[in-house]
C-alpha cells in the first residue's frame, strides 16, 4: 500500500533525522561535561583544600550528583509522559546548567552540594529522555547504532572536561571550570526551537494527525497508541513478571551486576585523576588520563555491540568486566607512562562498554512484553551503585587507603563478573527467545 519515497523526500527525510541525532548528541555532550567536572577538578580542589575539603566530604559531594542522577533518572519518564519529552530535555539542560552556575558561586561545601545534587537530576533526567528521543527518529534498522553513536558524546564531554580544568584552572581559578558548564544554558533556547517532539508522547496524547505528519516527514514508523490505563497495567505486569517462579533470582543477579557495575563507572569517573595524583603523577598527566580514558570508551561504544553480536552479549560482558578489574588494579602499580596511558586507554575501553552490555543481556534475555521494564529496572537498581562509588573512593582516602581505591573498584568488576556470569549460565532461553533484537542502550 505504501509507496516508495522519492528521492527529494529521503533526502529531507534523513537530514532532518541527523538533526534530531546531532542536537541530542550535543546535549549529551554538555551532560558529560558536566558530569566529569568535578572529577577534573577535585585534585585542585583538595590539594587547595577549598571550602576545607577533606577526602571524605570529597566523596560525598560525588555521590551528590550520582543520588541527583538517581531522581532524574527514576522521575524522568514520568514526567515526560505529562510535559513531553522535547520540554523535558530542554529544561534539563536548564537545570544542569543553572546549577553549575550554584557550583561557581559557591561559598560553602554545603552550597557547592546542593549545586551538583540539582546538576545530578538534570542529568539524570537527560541521558534516558534524549536516549528515548533518538530512538523515535533513528533511520530503521539503525536503533542501536544511532543509540551507541548517542552514547560516545558522554565520553566526548569527559575529554572536554579535562581540557577544561586543564586550560583554566592555573591561570583563572577552579570556578572558571563550573561556569564554562554554564554555558549550555544558550543551547536550550536552540533546542526549543529546532528539536520536534517525540512520536510516542505525541501518540500517547492523541496528537496523531501531528505525528503521522512528522513520521511521514522523517519516514519513520507511526508509534501504535495504547491507552494510559494500558499501558500503567502493562508496566505493573511487566514489574511482577520479573519476579515470577524462579525469575526474581535471575533478576537479582543482573541488578547486583548492575551495581557493581555502575559503582566502578561512577567510582572510576569521579576518583580517577585524584587516585593517579595519588600514585605520584603530576596533575597535568592525571588530567591527560582522563582524556585517554574517555578516548577507551568511545571506542568502546563502537566496538562493543559488533563483539556481542557475534560473540553474544553475556560472554562479552563478563570477559568486558574481566579485563576491566585487570586494568583498574593495574592503575594501582605506578608503571612508565606509555604503559600507563595504554592500559587506561584499555581500560576506557572495556569499563564503559562492560556495563552497557549487562543492558543488552538483559533485553536478550526477556520477553518483547517486559523488556523495557526490565532494562529499565537493572539500570535504575544499578544507580545506587552509582552513588556508593564516589563516596567509597572518598572514605579510602580520608583512611589514609587511597591505594587501595583502585583494588576496590577491580573488586566491583569482578563481583560484575561473577553475578553477569551465573545470570547468563541460568537464563539460558530457547533459541526463539534468544533472537529477539539487541538493543545498545546508555550504561550511564
Amino acid at each position: 500500500m505504501s509507496s516508495s519515497p522519492s528521492p527529494a523526500l529521503s533526502a529531507r527525510g534523513s537530514r532532518l533525522a541527523l538533526l534530531v541525532v546531532g542536537l541530542c548528541w550535543l546535549a549529551v555532550l554538555f551532560d558529560g561535561l558536566d558530569m566529569f567536572i568535578y572529577g577534573s577538578v577535585l585534585p585542585h580542589l583538595l590539594e587547595t583544600k577549598t571550602f576545607g575539603l577533606t577526602a571524605d566530604q570529597a566523596g560525598d559531594l560525588g555521590s551528590y550528583a550520582t543520588f541527583g542522577m538517581l531522581i532524574g533518572a527514576l522521575t524522568a519518564g514520568t514526567v515526560a509522559d505529562r510535559i513531553g519529552r522535547k520540554k523535558l530535555m530542554v529544561g534539563c539542560v536548564t537545570l544542569f546548567s543553572l546549577a553549575s552556575g550554584v557550583c561557581a558561586m559557591a561559598g560553602s561545601v554545603e552550597v557547592f552540594g546542593l549545586g551538583r545534587t540539582l546538576a545530578g537530576i538534570g542529568l539524570g533526567g537527560l541521558l534516558p529522555t534524549a536516549i528515548s528521543m533518538v530512538s523515535d527518529y533513528a533511520p530503521r534498522g539503525r536503533g542501536a547504532l544511532v543509540i551507541g553513536l548517542l552514547m560516545t558524546a558522554h565520553h566526548a564531554g569527559g575529554i572536554l572536561s579535562a581540557y577544561v580544568a586543564k586550560w583554566l584552572i592555573d591561570p583563572v581559578g577552579w570556578r572558571a571550570a563550573f561556569w564554562v558548564c554554564v554555558l549550555p544554558l544558550l543551547f536550550a533556547p536552540v533546542l526549543a526551537r529546532f528539536l520536534p517532539e517525540s512520536l510516542s508522547f505525541l501518540v500517547a496524547k492523541g496528537r496523531t494527525e501531528e505525528a503521522r505528519a512528522l513520521a511521514e516527514r522523517y519516514e519513520v514508523a507511526l508509534p501504535a497508541a495504547k491507552g494510559g490505563r494500558q499501558a500503567a497495567a502493562e508496566r505493573w505486569n511487566s514489574l511482577l513478571n520479573l519476579f515470577r517462579g524462579g525469575e526474581w533470582i535471575q533478576t537479582l543477579l543482573y541488578w547486583l551486576a548492575s551495581f557493581g557495575g555502575l559503582l566502578l563507572v561512577y567510582g572510576v569517573a569521579t576518583w580517577l585523576p585524584t587516585l593517579m595524583r595519588a600514585e605520584g603523577y603530576e596533575l597535568a598527566n592525571a588530567l591527560t588520563f582522563v582524556v585517554v580514558f574517555n578516548l577507551g570508551g568511545i571506542v568502546g561504544m563502537l566496538v562493543a555491540g559488533r563483539a556481542a553480536d557475534r560473540f553474544g552479549a553475556p560472554r562479552i560482558s563478563a570477559l568486558w568486566f574481566a579485563l576491566t578489574a585487570a586494568g583498574v588494579f593495574l592503575l594501582s602499580v605506578h608503571m612508565p607512562m606509555g604503559v600507563t596511558m595504554a592500559v587506561v586507554f584499555l581500560t576506557g575501553v572495556f569499563l564503559n562498554s562492560a556495563q552497557t552490555m549487562i543492558y543488552a543481556t538483559v533485553s536478550i534475555a526477556s520477553t518483547p512484553d517486559s523488556r523495557a521494564t526490565a532494562v529499565g529496572w537493572t539500570s535504575g537498581m544499578g544507580r545506587f551503585g552509582a552513588v556508593f562509588g564516589p563516596w567509597l573512593g572518598g572514605q579510602l582516602l580520608a583512611a589514609g587507603n587511597g591505594e587501595f581505591g583502585f583494588t576496590a573498584f577491580a573488586i566491583a568488576g569482578l563481583s560484575s563478573m561473577v553475578f553477569i556470569g551465573i545470570a547468563a549460565l541460568r537464563g539460558s532461553r530457547p533459541a526463539a527467545r534468544s533472537g529477539a533484537d539487541q538493543e545498545l542502550v546508555g550504561a550511564h
